[in-house]
């Protein structure tokens, strides 16, 4: 009986599977026809769920032969209920092409996040812009490891970032061009930098989840600015959605680093923001008493946890004719680095550097980053519409710097006997902020012919650095962290203040004319802008030193209680007569005039730009200098041609050719002088701007939803262009200073791939970037007369590469998602080639940094109710920042402390440690 029940059951199951079968379908945007990631699709009878993959495919196994019927739903589309017949053979392969539910309020379509944020959004944009684009859309930076936009920006194509000194991505090289040649926009219009020194903008002061995407411009069109021989860099921030929207989320994580040493603090509540000279007048005389004594009270403890959080409501009313979207984003972070540092020279007649001291440096910095933005849009009709935006960020960086150098009779040797030891302590609180205010219009008319826009904008930006506090202290080897030492230095203390201000007032304006329409279209455009730049600089420094009578009696005495002594201020009034305190304008005038063609085959944009540039500074307190008034006042034309060919519906040719410059900040045309870390530097009053001629080809192939193949060239000869370079004082020959100056021509070209493909539920992001770059820089080498005996110097012209460019860089990503069970995982690599970090006056004593590889990780699962968990570790294989030179002095052999390989001489090692974040996400509709 047994028997026969299981024959009957394995019949019944027999019977069963063959009137079952698989059902694969692919959904797709019916305008575009890109595959759509994450749908929701629901077969009926019985009831099963699934989302489409990252290629936009679903699929239903042991599906019953007969009709079925299948919806397919998907935020901002119109669902999809459809019956299909199953049968027993291969099924077709079902396709759904989705109609967007946009509602079009009289011919404007309203734009909402949930399209514009996404990677088929991205895709499509970088498809149909008129320059050469990379973009990073607000989903992919949601569930990146990324909290920073500096740190987003490593992950594109062509871009590798500088770290700051807790490790974190600071400042972006676009294809091998340094920083300085590429400007900062947000939501089109440029904003000034609150550095002390350069134009471009640290952009690790901006939260990336304020952002709904992040644009790079690799070229550009004659309605952009003129500065970016490197590119350009656009955050677009959140817009307001159709529907309420509310999203937030909480984390909170720690540093590696933390678990194996304490992090060192003080209570920089009572820090006066003011110097004893500001408060009271240029004739007071300070003492110590008018200094907090809270910069030196140090503590050393284990740091809180890391606290990062981010909220963002938004909304459209009034029939949708009104949106208002409000986000703001809150970062308390514990960073630090362990750095040691060997400090070297080129001694008489050697050719390479010797090692002359070693510093072993410990960072402590509490970073406090938050981010604001407002935009509320108005839509009167189909012609005219009106926004208002503001952004504000602001970032304050509290650090303490614990460092102890040690020499052997004026040289690095640890067999020479006695150390002679320098205990350097450093606080300083550093806050930079941000702010940007924009009206905007557009307008269209003669039946939307004649287009204007047109902006008015207002932007700040402030760094201060106030009572920036330095100890100095000499003695004997004995516990770092308490610093038990003796006080024998004739100035161990000194108070500095940095403090200075941008305000930007500007206007935009564009006008287009459509000539024809039809099959060919033609758009005559023009407009132009006007920015008036006003900075203040402010700097002051007193210095501390025993009284001379005290001088025995306070040998051997802890310099935690050194506040009690009898300190004596050096300069009492202060020393703000220095060229550093000065005022200075920049103000420019530009238009341009532009055309661009359009038909089923070709699009043709080209045109010029005129920019005018007066420049200008006023040495407030000059002492002598030879320039303590300048200006600069010059006009350059910069013509661009750009020009796409479409192969096919999905393929096309990229070309383009623009004229750009670049234009030295304030800091570097000024004559001051200022000791900064490990060496001296000043101002060129005689510096030019630099002038390149962009050239561009690029391949580019948009296969379907999210994907992408991108293969370019490109090649630059820059004019002029501007590097670092360490240069004798003209009149004291025996003061060096790191100071900017112009080198002649350079010529950089090289070669981009970009490759995006998804496997249903993997995905694989990967790019990589070539770049070659030459110039040529008068360097000194030394030699012993034969004659003589005498050491004599000689200069040589050393070809090199230019500073910060790596001749190779690469990213890979490899992406999970499954939509139905609510996962998406990454995990992301970075590689940056080897670079030059410090250009030296010397013959072959570059200082270059050594190639290095960051990998990152995250991942989220998302509940019901909008509820989400999330992941975030950041460099994981705890990869360190190394310094070398090429080449090796013999007497560097003699350290046994591995500094010598493979010919190369280890100078510096920074180790940052890991980062981990755990925390909850909320979204409402």
């Amino acid at each position: 009986m047994n028997k026969r029940l299981q024959i009957l059951f394995l019949l019944l199951f027999c019977a069963g599977t063959a009137n079952a079968t698989k059902l694969k379908g692919h959904v797709y945007d019916k305008q575009t026809g890109e595959a759509i990631v994450g749908a929701t699709v629901v077969l009926e009878s019985p009831r099963r769920i699934t989302n489409t993959g990252l290629d936009g495919t679903f699929e239903f196994k042991d599906v019953k032969v007969g009709a079925a019927t299948i919806s397919v739903s998907y935020i901002t589309y119109k669902t999809i209920i459809q019956t299909v017949t199953v049968v027993k053979e291969d099924n077709d392969h079902l396709k759904f092409y989705m109609e967007s539910d946009s509602k079009s309020l009289d011919d404007i379509t309203i734009k909402t996040n949930a399209v514009s944020s996404t990677d088929q959004g991205a895709r499509r944009l970088e498809k149909n812009a008129t320059q050469l684009m990379n973009i990073v859309s607000g989903k992919s930076i949601e569930i990146s490891p990324d909290l920073t936009v500096a740190n987003v920006m490593q992950r594109i194509s062509g871009v590798s970032i500088e770290r700051n000194s807790n490790g974190d991505g600071q400042y972006a090289i676009l294809r091998g061009m340094d920083k300085r040649y590429n400007y900062t926009l947000v939501n089109g219009v440029k904003i000034p930098s609150p550095d002390n020194k350069y134009r471009y903008v640290p952009l690790d002061l901006f939260p990336s989840d304020l952002l709904d995407r992040l644009e790079v411009y690799k070229t550009l069109t004659p309605n952009l600015e003129g500065d970016a021989i490197g590119g350009a860099i656009n955050m677009v921030m959140k817009n307001a959605p159709r529907q309420l929207q509310v999203n937030a989320n909480i984390s909170t994580g720690y540093s590696q680093l933390f678990f194996d040493r304490k992090f060192a603090s003080y209570d920089a509540s009572g820090i006066n923001y003011k110097s004893p000279y500001e408060l009271n007048g240029k004739s007071y005389n300070a003492t110590q008493n008018d200094f907090t004594k809270g910069t030196i009270d140090y503590k050393y403890k284990n740091p809180a946890p890391n606290l990062i959080g981010s909220l963002s409501i938004g909304k459209r009313f009034l029939d949708e004719k009104l949106g208002v979207i409000l986000a703001g984003s809150y970062q308390n972070t514990y960073r630090g680095s362990n750095s040691t540092f060997y400090n070297n020279a080129v001694v008489g007649s050697d050719t390479y550097a010797t090692i002359t001291s070693k510093s072993y440096r410990e960072f402590s910095e509490q970073q406090q980053r938050t981010g604001l933005h407002g935009k509320i849009d108005y839509v009167f009709n189909k012609d005219h519409q009106i926004s208002l935006y503001n952004v504000y960020v602001n970032l304050k960086n509290q650090q303490v710097r614990d460092a102890v150098t040690t020499t052997y009779n004026g040289v690095y040797n640890p067999t020479a006997g006695n150390a002679e030891l320098v205990y350097d302590t450093r606080s300083r609180l550093t806050e930079q902020q941000i702010y940007n205010s924009t009206l905007h219009g557009d307008h269209k008319f003669f039946d939307s012919k004649f287009k204007l826009q047109w902006s008015a904008v207002y932007s700040s930006a402030k760094n201060d650095v106030p009572e920036n506090t330095s100890i100095s202290l000499n003695g004997m080897e004995q516990n770092f962290q308490r610093k038990r030492t003796s006080l024998v230095n004739s100035n161990p203390v000194t108070r500095r203040w940095e403090r200075n201000t941008d305000e930007d007032l500007a206007g935009y304006l564009d006008l287009t004319y459509r000539v024809l329409t039809g099959e060919h279209k033609l758009d005559i455009m023009a407009g132009g802008l006007y920015r008036d730049k006003q900075r203040s600089s402010f700097f002051n420094n007193y210095s501390l030193a025993p009284n001379a009578d005290d001088a025995h009696d306070i040998y051997g005495v802890d310099f935690q209680n050194y506040t009690d002594l009898n300190l004596v201020v050096s300069n009492p009034t202060g020393a703000v007569a220095n060229s550093l305190t000065y005022d200075a304008t920049e103000k420019i005038g530009a238009g341009y005039g532009m055309f661009k063609y359009a038909s089923a085959k070709l699009e043709v944009v080209g045109g010029a730009r005129v920019e005018h540039t007066n420049q200008g500074y006023n040495l407030l307190f000059a002492a002598g200098e030879s320039f303590p008034k300048g200006n600069q006042i010059y006009t350059d034309i910069l013509p661009s041609l750009t020009a796409k060919y479409f192969l096919t519906e999905k393929a096309q040719l990229h070309a383009s050719y623009y004229k750009a410059l670049n234009r030295p900040g304030f800091y570097e045309i000024v004559p001051g002088k200022v000791v900064n870390e490990e060496f001296q530097e000043r101002g060129n009053p005689n510096l030019q701007r630099a002038l390149a001629d962009n050239y561009d080809l690029r391949y580019e192939l948009f296969p379907g939803a999210s994907e992408q193949l991108l293969v370019g060239v490109f090649y630059k000869k820059i004019k002029n262009p501007i590097e670092y370079t360490f240069q004798a004082d003209a009149t004291r020959g025996q003061d060096i200073y790191y100071t900017p100056g112009n080198f002649g021509t350079a010529n950089n070209y090289g070669a981009e791939l970009d490759y995006i493909k998804y496997f249903s539920k993997i995905g694989l992001k990967a790019n990589y970037t070539y770049t070659h770059s030459r110039i040529v820089t008068t360097k000194t080498t030394r030699s012993i007369n034969s004659t003589t005996g005498d050491i004599q110097a000689l200069s040589v012209d050393q070809e090199r590469p230019l500073y910060g460019q790596s001749a190779h860089i690469a990213n890979v990503s490899l992406l999970f998602k499954d939509s139905k069970k609510g996962w998406d995982a990454q995990i992301a690599g970075a590689y940056t080639g080897p670079r030059i970090n410090t250009v030296s006056q010397f013959l072959n004593n570059d200082l270059w940094q050594e190639g290095f590889i960051q990998m990152d990780a995250s991942a989220e699962k998302r509940f019901k109710g909008g509820i989400s968990v999330f992941v975030k570790a950041n460099n994981i294989l705890n990869t360190p920042t190394k310094l070398f030179i090429k080449g090796t002095n013999p007497e560097n052999d003699k350290i046994n402390e591995d500094l010598v390989k493979n010919g190369n001489t280890l100078i510096r090692s920074d180790y940052y440690g890991q980062n981990y974040l755990v925390g909850f996400r909320y979204k409402f509709n």
